[in-house]
């Protein structure tokens, strides 16, 4: 009551009506609601009732009372895990402090933030226990700081190793007075000036050896006057500094800023990544990749993947992706897992990209800004042309046709180098670029299993078709053949008929039409031979091909065509099959 009316109330009742203090007139600008309690009006039942409704709770002793005192820790045990604050009211009355008597309570119970003696009567402390009661909701001690072990708590100490490690924009362990003047700017939206900066730095050399380095604020100093910040009652700081990170009051990166609901994905649309997210995750590449021989070797993608709560790429990446002569990720395969996740499941690419502090260093509003939502496939048919740059190729083929050659092949690896691979770390993915009319595209390769009666609707919703068969097989073509009458002989999705392990004896297949009749047929390219028992890395001129269809099934082209130098006739037009012709489009 003396809080509202500012003067001290000569009747007071045993309990003062629900009192709401607006926003604006608050330090911390949110609106607090003051619920009284008395024990004299009121049963145990309606104090549970209020207390699990709290944010916060104001326990009030009087300091001239010792009775008064010591119910306080009675009352604490009856009280739910929400920050205290302990308040001994009547400190008018008394020349001498409580804080000696009431310091035990304090230390027994960690739900206690602090201690507030003030009076009602002369308006002593008043403004000021409220205050500190919305701090204690909005900053609190507890998730942070351990005050027996005078030190911050597990928890908190990842998320601030997080927090430097994504700030650390060189990765060099040391925040320079460029990536301190972007945190701070970042977190509290102003720059420190040069002499704030030193004094700064002043006061970790002072205090931590190795808290500062070449001038730099290294992950010891860092943490260091976070401890001080919280020691010295500035829990704000810190708190600011995680809350912009994206943490919850739990230090749990909250699920809003790992997954935006700003990005909503239309069926038959497709998720890329745009060039400004591209352009981020070289740089994260950059950073990590000490050595500047443009692959991550599995130390600098540990390095890379520490601000992760979990590693997300397991071995199955490394047969996904190209990889060096070691089998590290390279750049372009590190770039095109980033593709394939996007397109994939956009959600777990987001999530990844808020590890990563997209949104902070990018100085967006979300990481949602990284992702581009393709026009709906059918308007693409509809006008001719497309924007996308991944391709998605379904690979069917009956077990043992070659399909797992074929999508390792296109990652450069032949057959000697495929049967290194571990059978456990195979993926039923490939993906890489390929250029169309100079254009680098992503060509997505995905191996369906070969059960013909359960073809999933993903199994089949692709740009581009394509279906293995063993060459040396006579009874490989048969399934190529089911699945192409089956599924999609009344489709427009363009199809490619592969006669893989082309280096082996051909037999005819046991089928009706021979695979190069079957194509003719069905308006088909005719059957592509292939093989990766190749003593250099395999020919990826049919991964070009199958992008090229990808990309004008959806482009529209204005072609002329020039025959006249292959001399053609209606008697030898046969003997042209496959030959090349001459062909200039716009």
């Amino acid at each position: 009551m003396s809080l509202v009316s500012e003067e001290f109330p000569q009747v007071v009742p045993y309990r003062a009506e629900e009192i709401t203090i607006p926003a604006d007139v608050t330090p911390e600008r949110v609106p607090t609601h003051i619920v009284d309690y008395s024990e004299a009006e009121q049963t145990d039942e309606q104090l549970s009732s209020e207390i699990s409704k709290a944010n916060v709770i104001c326990i009030v002793y009087a300091v001239n009372n010792k009775k008064s005192i010591e119910k306080v820790s009675l009352a604490i045990v009856l009280e739910v895990l929400v920050p205290v604050i302990l308040v001994g009211n009547k400190s008018d009355l008394v020349e001498h402090s409580s804080m000696e008597t009431i310091l035990p309570v304090m230390n027994q119970y960690t739900e206690i933030e602090t201690c507030v003696e003030c009076s009602a009567k002369n308006l002593k402390n008043i403004s000021e226990l409220f205050y500190y009661a919305q701090k204690a909701v909005l900053h609190p001690t507890g998730p942070l700081y351990c005050p027996e072990e005078k030190q911050m708590k597990p928890a908190c100490i990842k998320a601030l190793t997080r927090i430097f490690k994504v700030s650390d924009l060189d990765n060099d362990g040391i925040l320079n007075d460029n990536e301190l003047n972007f945190f701070q700017r970042t977190c509290f939206n102003a720059p420190l000036v040069s002499q704030a900066l030193e004094d700064v730095k002043n006061v970790v050399r002072k205090n931590v050896i190795d808290g500062v380095c070449d001038n730099g604020l290294t992950l010891k100093g860092f943490l260091f006057l976070h401890t001080l910040f919280i020691q010295r009652g500035r829990h704000e700081t810190t708190w600011t500094v995680l809350r912009r990170f994206g943490y919850d009051d739990d230090l749990e990166l909250h699920q809003d800023y790992l997954f935006p609901l700003t990005l909503k994905v239309p069926p038959d649309c497709t998720t890329e990544l745009n060039h400004n997210a591209y352009l981020f995750l070289q740089s994260v590449f950059d950073k990590h990749d000490k050595d500047r021989d443009c692959a991550l070797s599995p130390e600098e993608l540990k390095d890379l993947f520490d601000v992760f709560p979990y590693m997300p790429w397991g071995p199955d990446v490394n047969n996904t992706v190209c990889t060096n002569d070691e089998g590290w990720i390279t750049y372009q395969g590190y770039l095109s897992q980033w593709t394939l996740t996007t397109y994939l499941d956009v959600q777990r690419c987001l999530e990844y990209l808020g590890y990563l502090g997209y949104s902070i260093i990018s100085e967006q509003e979300s990481q949602a800004v990284a992702i581009t939502v393709t026009r709906d496939k059918k308007i693409d048919l509809q006008k001719k042309q497309t924007q996308r740059s991944v391709f998605r190729c379904n690979v069917f083929g009956d077990s043992g046709s070659g399909k797992s050659g074929f999508l390792q092949a296109f990652l450069g690896r032949n057959l000697t180098r495929q049967n290194t691979v571990s059978e456990e770390h195979m993926s039923y993915y490939a993906i890489s670029t390929a250029y169309v009319y100079g254009q680098e595209k992503y060509l997505l390769l995905h191996e369906v299993f070969p059960d013909f009666d359960v073809l999933s609707d993903t199994d089949l919703a692709c740009d581009i078709v394509c279906l293995v068969y063993d060459a040396s097989n006579p009874h490989s073509f048969e399934y190529c053949a089911r699945v192409f009458k089956q599924y999609f002989m009344d489709t427009k999705t363009p199809c490619m008929m592969i006669a893989a392990k082309s280096d082996l004896q051909e037999a005819k297949q046991l089928y009706a039409l021979t695979p190069l009749e079957f194509c003719r047929k069905h308006k088909m390219p005719p059957p592509q031979a292939f093989t990766c028992n190749t003593a250099d890395a395999p020919c990826k001129d049919i991964y070009t091909k199958l992008t090229t269809m990808a990309v004008v099934h959806t482009d529209h082209l204005s072609v002329t065509v020039d025959w006249t130098h292959l001399n053609c006739t209606p008697q030898n037009c046969s003997q042209h099959m496959g030959d090349s012709i001459n062909v200039s489009y716009t």
